[in-house]
């Protein structure tokens, strides 16, 4: 099974607005309200392939109930925490620049961590834990590495799509894969990285410190993958409108995951991943198995 955490679950309240102006009233042209958070899309999309997985994290408030309907109606298992005070609501803005306003978060009690701690310590050799995405404030900041560590001798694999000091803490952990897109590769380093090459070193690097697998995203350039067992796979990503990308390094995950599982080749599921980014990316929402199909075949 696998299991995905959001720590963060939110209402995305997407708008589309022409010729956006300050401080005046503005009107849409497109909205819609969807469930959101990083660990949260990665379930969506095994869903939509057909790969079963239960989604977690914390719910609460007249928000949270209507992230648990959402995500209820598309058929996917869950169990979330339920908290007091109200999940977050953020505003992705579609104008000339995309633009988000991001909110706070639910407040976590230590009784509602200790209650996730549990659920996530059943986790058995042959599952997948799928770790994604920011840490609210109320949660302590090594929450990753208090999760990992408990479960580090189940025989679980684990993957971990976070930044900066949350990922680089719990590479010691050996997840199964990574997921820093270029620009945070970067950051890791503190480095200029301008070539193919440039990548591959220092993915290299951070498999020298734990990582099995790394996918380094490029966006519409792609990704290259560096394997344990010491191959290197560049794809590029088909040509296509990006309408929202709100989600599609999330995508990549799932059809990396979904082609894996599948079949055991991991340049295939690399193909699966980017068609999965890309199908997100082309469209507004995420991505059905039908539209991953037909990027797949766009794919060499």
């Amino acid at each position: 099974m696998i299991y995905t955490v959001t720590f963060s679950p939110s209402l995305d309240y997407v708008v589309k607005v022409k010729d956006f102006k300050m401080g005046m009233t503005n009107r849409t042209e497109y909205e819609t309200i969807r469930a959101g958070g990083k660990g949260i899309n990665v379930s969506i999309v095994l869903n939509n392939l057909s790969i079963e997985n239960v989604a977690m994290g914390f719910c609460g408030g007249f928000t949270g109930e209507a992230i648990l309907n959402m995500l209820k109606a598309q058929g996917l298992k869950t169990k979330f925490i339920e908290t007091e005070g109200l999940n977050r609501i953020n505003v992705k803005l579609k104008t000339d620049v995309e633009t988000e306003i991001n909110g706070q978060g639910v407040k976590i009690s230590k009784e509602n961590y200790e209650a996730l701690i549990e659920e996530i310590s059943r986790i058995k050799r042959g599952d997948i834990l799928v770790l994604a995405g920011t840490v609210p404030k109320t949660l302590p900041d090594d929450i990753y590495e208090k999760i990992l560590n408990g479960i580090k001798n189940s025989g679980a694999e684990f993957v971990v799509d976070a930044t900066g000091d949350l990922l680089k803490n719990v590479l010691k952990y050996k997840p199964f894969l990574i997921k820093p897109n270029k620009d945070e590769l970067a950051e890791l380093f503190s480095a200029n990285i301008k070539t193919d090459d440039d990548i591959v070193k220092y993915a290299k690097r951070l498999q020298s410190m734990g990582a099995k697998n790394a996918i380094v995203s490029m966006g519409k350039n792609g990704a290259i993958m560096v394997t344990e067992e010491g191959e290197v796979f560049k794809t590029e990503a088909p040509d296509g409108k990006v309408v929202d990308t709100v989600g599609s390094g999330d995508s990549l995950v799932a059809g990396f995951l979904a082609g894996y599982l599948r079949t055991g080749n991991k340049k295939e599921a690399l193909l699966q991943g980017i068609a999965a980014g890309s199908a997100s990316a082309f469209k507004e929402g995420l991505a059905v198995a039908e539209e991953i199909e037909f990027q797949r075949k766009r794919i060499k």
